[in-house]
């Protein structure tokens, strides 16, 4: 991995190194001077040249050996202006990377030229002018290098900034959300709570005096009864998850799955509605949300049928399990007539929205011999491969029994 980035960042420099590098060999060969260009001095350019390749990577580096190959040029040849570009570039990459120490061997190569020419008997003023365009030059080019780091520099603060003030919506959405679940569950409590165990109380009162009376208690009461109980039981449970920090309550016991189903089932019964009841392929386990969606959706279902198919309807609950998904079809044959259109309510919206959450598919809608129909398609996921070799585990014994294959009123 660290070799493909060296070798990218060789790749985005060698354009402009093998350019500099052209333009130095022509111009050494052009200056005019009659000096022939040798072996050592071609070599010296093409090292200064072939280094900018690592000027991103070894910034400080590659500075000291391109002033070392153009000081060492300069004892062969007069070199001219154009020599200096490779020194240049190498200064603008150093000092753009924050490598300003490294600007030492220039102005030591520069200084060394500058002697070189005091000592070859050219007087202090003439030297020091003839050095004067390059030194201009060095300077520009550590200008140039010292704005570019402060823009970076500048960008990446803004950056930073942007973060920060992503984080902080972000926190101050979580908090919101949670003094918005904070709240609801306060109002859930303050209002449904004490319904509920008025309910309770009424019905157990209720019950405790027919049977007090020799009376047959009423199935419509003791249904009643056991719906308090478990009203009251998943209210507990889902102040619990509005007060937690986990606003999916995953990692919670499931109040109500489809081990459940057959109390469920039971419980339509004693609303008045005759329900069949199916279960086809192994109850293998199943995952939390799956298991907690499809007890939702048939109980919504039920509900439905009680409220809406008529006193006299039938209502049929299938629920198959297959390696790859759980279908579960509840239909009635009620006063839906067929091909009437409906308005979903909240309950099928609901409905929906579980579905959707676990990427199944959900259809609702009349019956065409009358009646309604809802079908939900769960999709379930894959065994883990058992490692070659490992006998096959048994498999535990139910906790509980299993549900009738066909159950009837």
């Amino acid at each position: 991995m660290g070799g493909r980035r060296v070798w990218r960042e060789c790749g985005r420099a060698g354009a402009p190194a093998v350019g500099i590098t052209v333009l130095q060999l022509g111009a050494a060969l052009t200056d005019g001077s009659g000096a022939p260009l040798g072996a050592a001095g071609a070599a010296l350019i093409v090292g200064s040249g072939l280094a900018l390749c690592l000027a991103r990577r070894l910034p400080a580096t590659v500075l000291l050996l391109v002033s070392a190959c153009m000081a060492g040029y300069e004892l062969l040849a007069e070199p001219g202006d154009v020599l200096a570009f490779p020194v240049m570039a190498a200064v603008y990459s150093a000092v753009r990377r924050g490598r300003r120490a490294a600007l030492c061997a220039p102005v030591l190569a520069l200084a060394a030229a500058v002697a070189s020419d005091v000592a070859g008997g050219s007087g202090v003023h003439a030297a020091l002018e003839a050095r004067f365009l390059l030194a201009g030059w060095l300077v520009a080019a550590a200008t140039v290098g010292q704005a570019a780091s402060n823009w970076e520099a500048y960008l990446e603060q803004v950056e930073q900034r942007a973060a920060e003030a992503e984080r902080g919506r972000e926190e101050a959405a979580l908090r919101r959300a949670g003094e918005e679940r904070l709240r609801i569950a306060r109002e859930l409590h303050d209002s449904l709570t004490h319904s509920i165990s008025v309910i309770k109380v009424q019905a157990g009162v209720a019950v405790h005096l027919a049977r007090k009376r020799g009376e047959e208690v009423p199935a419509a009461l003791l249904a009643i009864q056991e719906a308090g109980t478990d009203a009251s039981r998943e209210l507990r449970s889902t102040l619990g998850v509005l007060r937690s920090d986990d606003p999916a309550g995953g990692g919670g016991p499931v109040v109500s799955g489809l081990d459940r189903l057959d109390v469920l089932v039971e419980r339509a019964r004693s609303a008045g509605l005759r329900v069949f009841l199916t279960v086809e392929g192994g109850a293998g386990p199943l995952p939390e949300e799956t298991d907690r969606a499809a007890y939702r959706i048939v109980q919504e279902a039920l509900t439905n049928a009680a409220r809406h198919a008529g006193p006299s309807a039938t209502a049929r609950v299938l629920v198959r399990h297959g390696p790859e998904r759980l279908t579960l079809r509840i239909e009635d044959d009620g006063r839906a007539a067929p091909g009437s259109p409906h308005v979903p309510g909240t309950g099928l919206i609901g409905m929906r929205e579980r579905v959707t959450a676990l990427a199944g598919q959900l259809s609702a809608g009349a019956r065409p011999d009358g009646g309604f129909a809802v079908e939900a398609v769960l999709p379930l996921p894959m065994p883990l491969p058992m490692p070659p070799g490992r006998p096959a585990d048994r498999p535990a014994a139910p906790v509980s029994a299993p549900l009738p294959q066909e159950a009837g009123p």
